[in-house]
This record gives structure tokens, C-alpha cells and sequence, in this order.
């Protein structure tokens, strides 16, 4: 399976492109707001990732830095 996210300032053409999309068989779905903001964050943290053990409470301190 393949993703694909558009974005566009005119939504008549990205309804034409939902249009399309359903004629073509592809399942599509609207994100909202949060959506959005909840995939970036997933990729924030799958990018930040290290594998490396990090003190709490050190992580802690340095935030309220």
C-alpha cells in the first residue's frame, strides 16, 4: 500500500482530485486539523528516535532550562 497526502488553497480542485480519486477506485479521507498536526508529531518523533537511553529526570531539567 502507498500514501499520499495533497494539500491545495482551491477546494474545488482538490474535490476534483477526491472526484478522481473515487472514480479510480482509491480510497481517500479528509484529515482534519489535528490529523495533520498528530502526523507530524508521529514524525518528529520517528526522526528523533536514537535508541539511546535517556535520564527522565535529566531530560526534565533541561526542558525547564
Amino acid at each position: 500500500m502507498k500514501t499520499a497526502l495533497l494539500s491545495s488553497e482551491s477546494e474545488s480542485d482538490l474535490d476534483l482530485l477526491l472526484e478522481l480519486a473515487d472514480k479510480l477506485g482509491i480510497k481517500t479521507r479528509i484529515l482534519t486539523g489535528e490529523d495533520a498536526e498528530d502526523l507530524a508529531i508521529l514524525s518528529a518523533i520517528e526522526k528523533g528516535k536514537t535508541g539511546e537511553y535517556v535520564n527522565t529526570e535529566d531530560f526534565i531539567k533541561e526542558l525547564r532550562r
